[in-house]
């Protein structure tokens, strides 16, 4: 890591800094417009319950009813269901994602305009559900504001990729839970340290104690994150026994499915909840309170069967055995000891589902945590902690995905110059 530092801040590498700044310009500016509220409203002051998730993507924009409110949540509920349409659900799809890079721009346009009519949607309801009372053209006019602003995310994530440093939505949704970050911990220090019913020194070490836990899931996940299953792989027409020759392998990780498991499950918990507020039914709020919603026993059992289930399902989906044992037997390569064809799609299908029952049961123990923090922290009433003092939680494995993952392209882009300017010297 330090020496991509020094390699970094070397003077060939100029225009490599220029785009580090100018992604830190944008970033900033979408912090910024997460302080900016919509003319005509005030922050939320109640629970977000489902929409928790949301706001800390969005860096609390959320909660104070910014004009960054839905983040580029809509793109990506959007860019989700156009995945699962390519899996051979819809021919044209499946069609559009089989012709190169002319069939991605034209599924990447598509996706743009699903996300901005879901934008738009969003923020009618979301204007239904927090301004009670105002006409329709209020509503209207807060729709039109808030899809606007995650049109100006959209665009903005496309600069960052053109002229920053790439991954341009995943940045701004780490950026937006980074934002929180500094309060979560100053309120953490407030409600544990600055405690008039704990003693001091007792909320000294609860604080120590919750900021070591903290580092050490970001540790957890990092490994996980990182972690993969290598398969060997022998093509017929090479020979590992050759001089200076290497194992191919094919490479799969344990968690595959990311985070996409843990947003539509939240997603599906949340059709309930939204439908209670738009019924206004005390009957239908009251169960859907007492047995779907994830603080509660029944509802945090639900919310880990989906899980899990939507783990094994989205997995599947992505990495298609049957498509994996056709493209091998194509290219004249077999796993050493497997029978091409069936038998090796067997294989593979084995090894899928192990390595998926280990991804989603860490996916449901992230998830998990924040809400079995908040359980354990009631049953303690001298602790008076924020809701917004978490550990673990979607956004935390968010955040250490995409670092990850920029700081290899950062790498990789660093060792690409140095490679054609050793090539270059000869």
């Amino acid at each position: 890591m330090f020496q991509t530092m020094k390699q970094l801040f070397a003077p060939t590498n100029k225009d490599l800094r220029k785009r580090i700044g100018f992604t830190l310009i944008a970033l900033m500016i979408f912090v910024v417009g997460t302080t900016i509220r919509v003319p005509g409203t005030a922050d939320i002051t109640g629970n977000l319950g489902f929409l928790e998730l949301i706001n800390a993507m969005g860096g609390g924009a959320l909660k104070q009813f910014s004009i960054f409110a839905l983040g580029v949540m809509p793109y990506i509920t959007a860019q989700i269901i156009m995945q699962l349409l390519q899996m051979d659900i819809i021919p044209y799809f499946s069609e559009l994602s089989k012709q190169g890079p002319v069939g991605r721009q034209k599924i990447n346009q598509i996706t743009r305009y699903v996300g901005i009519i879901f934008s738009f949607l969003e923020g009618f309801a979301l204007s239904f559900a927090f301004m009670k009372g105002q006409d329709a053209f209020m509503h209207l006019y807060v729709a039109t504001i808030l899809t606007a602003g995650t049109a100006f995310l959209l665009w903005l994530g496309d600069q960052i990729t053109r002229k920053g440093i790439g991954n341009g939505i995943s940045l701004i949704i780490m950026a937006g839970i980074i934002a929180t970050l500094p309060q979560m911990f100053i309120e953490a220090f407030n409600g544990l340290v600055l405690n008039a019913s704990l003693n001091m020194a007792l909320g000294i070490v609860l604080f120590i104690v919750f900021i070591i836990v903290y580092f050490a899931i970001i540790i957890g996940v990092i490994f996980v994150q990182e972690a993969d299953r290598k398969i060997p792989i022998q093509y017929a027409n090479k020979s590992t026994s050759a001089y200076g020759a290497q194992q191919s392998y094919m490479p799969i990780k344990i968690n595959s499915a990311g985070v996409v498991p843990v947003i539509f499950a939240s997603s599906l918990l949340a059709i309930p909840s939204t439908i209670a507020q738009f019924v206004q039914n005390e009957g239908f709020t009251t169960f859907v309170s007492k047995y779907l919603s994830y603080t509660t026993p029944v509802g945090f059992l639900i919310y880990v069967l989906l899980i899990f289930f939507f783990g094994y399902f989205y997995t599947f989906i992505q990495l298609k055995p049957e498509e994996l044992a056709k493209n091998l037997q194509d290219n004249g390569g077999y796993i050493p000891g497997i029978r091409p064809g069936k038998d090796t799609e067997k294989y593979v299908s084995n090894i899928l589902s192990k390595l998926t029952v280990s991804g989603s049961i860490f996916l449901i123990i992230i998830a998990g945590l924040p809400i079995l923090f908040s359980v354990l922290i009631s049953l303690n009433p001298a602790i008076n902690l924020s809701s917004n003092v978490t550990i673990g939680g979607t956004g935390l494995l968010i955040v250490v995905g995409v670092a990850l993952e920029t700081y290899k392209q950062l790498e990789g882009s660093l060792l690409a110059r140095n490679y054609k300017k050793g090539y270059s010297r000869r």
